[in-house]
């Protein structure tokens, strides 16, 4: 008897300063594409690809956002309802990994997840093809230990390096996330018991 595939559509934004290579990695990703010519995203765009993760087909749809100040504004629309989200520099250049930070907060406001300390996100170090690289790997290591273990890659979008490595990453941490959320909806709603520490109003003396 063949196993019965589960199908699951998981929504995923990509963030990163501009010209980090977001864009590419998609194109890579999704066909196998990449373009020397650059054109910054405008608003957001997204493409969709289906891979298999174990006995469910997952359907990804990826926006990629704009990475200028001026269309953040724009975050609040795209981040919410998302799955996991993939933060994205260039390791040759240092502002785009010190920007990190406030990339992840950002979304985090934008998205207003349930649980913002065990959301998933995954970190890619783009553009290790280049000789000219800037951010140690250790130094990217450490930022994402201290972010709670966040998953690291180091790709490139041009060679093709690591990119469908990290994007099974982001389905399996998004899955990973859907299954626990699965389990404690199961749970029967907590009984709400009143709070006893306080004592009652003094309605004055009974006597």
């Amino acid at each position: 008897m063949a196993a019965r595939s589960k199908k699951v559509l998981l929504k995923v934004i990509i963030l990163g300063d501009t010209g980090v290579g977001k864009t590419s990695l998609m194109g890579q990703f999704v066909s196998h594409k990449f373009s020397n010519q650059y054109k910054a995203t405008i608003g957001a765009d997204f493409l969709t690809k289906e891979i298999q993760i174990d006995d469910r087909l997952v359907t990804m749809q990826i926006w990629d956002t704009a990475g200028q100040e001026r269309f953040q504004s724009l975050g609040v629309a795209f981040y919410r309802g998302a799955d996991c989200c993939v933060l994205v520099y260039d390791v040759t250049q240092p502002n785009s990994f010190r920007s990190l930070d406030s990339w992840r907060d950002e979304f985090l406001i934008q998205a207003g997840p349930r649980d913002p300390e065990n959301f998933p996100f995954v970190v890619i170090g783009n553009k290790i093809d280049l000789e000219n690289r800037a951010v140690p790997t250790r130094k990217a290591q450490s930022w994402c230990t201290d972010k709670s273990n966040v998953p690291y890659y180091e790709t490139s979008a041009k060679d093709g390096l690591n990119v469908e490595k990290a994007f099974e990453a982001v389905a399996r941490n998004a899955l990973a996330r859907e299954r626990e959320v699965d389990q404690t909806q199961d749970f029967p709603a907590p009984i709400k018991i009143p709070d006893n520490d306080q004592p009652p109003p003094s309605k004055g003396c009974p006597c």
